[in-house]
């Protein structure tokens, strides 16, 4: 029971600490910053908690939805199970990409785990590809469209599927 209860902590630390670090290095970029719908989305290269191989320039001519999120994050894990319906759905050509923002592999592991998510999660512990796209809240959401350019920057969570396939179809994915 002592071992369960310091794992805890040490997880409750650990997420505090990616909070807050995410709060101080993107509280340093002025708002004027922030990437909009029509800019370009920054390229990336990342390794899946499955250990695949992602580059954001693999994608081009694909609609992709390109999520934010951490496990501590009460709207993100909201989100998650509707996410995940689109992420296995194939009504839509879309490519789905989970950026983990700042958590430990082990903790991100055990949430897909404890929730059987299969989907594909880069963890960005060093916040690199979360500070390309000036990502200052969690969930942040970026819809890409098939010539590389974000479609729509939706910050917050999004609660209806029927909406965000119509963003994914004004993207392109039809």
């Amino acid at each position: 029971m002592k071992l369960r209860r310091i794992v805890t902590l040490l997880i409750i630390a650990a997420a505090s600490t990616a909070g807050i670090w995410v709060y101080l290095h993107q509280s340093k970029q002025p708002p004027s910053g922030r990437i909009t719908a029509g800019a370009s989305a920054p390229v990336f290269e990342a390794v899946t908690l499955q250990g695949e191989k992602v580059s954001l320039s693999e994608y081009k001519g694909r609609v992709v939805l390109l999520n934010f999120w951490a496990t501590w994050c009460k709207p993100c894990m909201r989100e998650m199970p509707l996410l995940n319906v689109l992420s296995e759905s194939a009504e839509l050509p879309v490519e789905t990409l989970f950026v983990n923002a700042g958590e430990s592999k082990g903790t991100v592991s055990e949430y897909m785990a404890e929730h059987q998510f299969s989907f594909p999660v880069i963890i960005d512990v060093t916040g690199r590809i979360s500070a390309s796209y000036r990502v200052n809240a969690l969930p942040s959401t970026y819809i890409i469209n098939k010539t590389g350019k974000i479609s729509r920057v939706v910050v917050g969570e999004i609660g209806d599927l029927d909406t965000l396939k119509q963003w994914l179809a004004e993207a392109g994915a039809d």
